[in-house]
């Protein structure tokens, strides 16, 4: 028996040994491949812990002052000052002493009689106000209440570049005829005409406006066509 078991014991030891020599086999088979991956390097992590902040302190809490109620007192009633009789005592007049009579009362004089106001004297008309010294606007064109009127003069220039066209003047007169001021209502579209138009508009003459047989101011209008012949 002791015979048969060791060589159990060494059928064992070598089925085991060659299972081994087969799995280094296969191992050393399968490194050589690299079909088992080498393991990771090692990597060394430093942990750091952060300190947290301090908790901010909360304001502390003021309660609101509290405000005393005014204490209303009430007023102490009035004292009535004690009640005084005035009591007025006449005199004490001896026996003796004279007593002067009263004098009678004196009479009553009448009033004296009123006169009679005198009468009211007329009164004298009242002269009406003057009427207002604003100009009067004549009807018509100024040309017409004008006897020495000179016609404006074509300026060369515009002549030349074949300007023409229509200048309306407002004009104003003074009492004695003259022209006080002009200016243009209108204008031509050109400045060379309406300055012209201005310039002769000024040396008229005219009749004045009357107002109840007095000459008075005026307004009126004067339109100056300015035309080219043979345009």
């Amino acid at each position: 028996m002791n015979g048969r078991g060791a060589r159990l014991g060494w059928n064992r030891a070598a089925g085991v040994l060659v299972v081994l020599a087969l799995h280094g086999v296969v191992f050393y088979a399968l490194w050589s491949a690299r079909v088992i991956p080498p393991p990771a390097e090692a990597v060394t992590l430093f942990v750091h812990f952060i300190t947290p902040p301090p908790p901010k302190p909360r304001p502390a809490v003021v309660p609101p002052p509290v405000v005393p109620k005014p204490v209303k007192r009430k007023a102490p009633p009035p004292v009535e000052p004690p009640h005084r009789h005035l009591a007025v005592k006449a005199p004490v007049t001896s026996p003796l002493e004279a007593v002067e009579p009263v004098p009678p009362p004196a009479p009553a004089i009448a009033p004296a009689p009123e006169a009679e106001p005198a009468p009211a004297e007329p009164l004298a008309p009242v002269a009406p106000p003057p009427m207002p010294a604003g100009p009067v606007t004549l009807a018509s064109e100024l040309a017409v209440a004008c006897p020495e009127r000179t016609p404006p003069s074509y300026p060369p220039m515009a002549r030349r570049l074949g300007e023409t066209g229509k200048v309306v003047l407002r004009v104003e007169l003074d009492e004695t005829g003259r022209v006080s001021a002009a200016q243009v209502l209108a204008s031509s579209g050109f400045s060379r005409l309406d300055a012209a138009a201005l310039a002769v508009v000024r040396t008229w003459r005219c009749h004045p406006a009357q107002r109840e047989g007095q000459a008075v101011r005026s307004l009126a209008t004067q339109p100056f066509n300015f035309t080219l012949e043979g345009r």
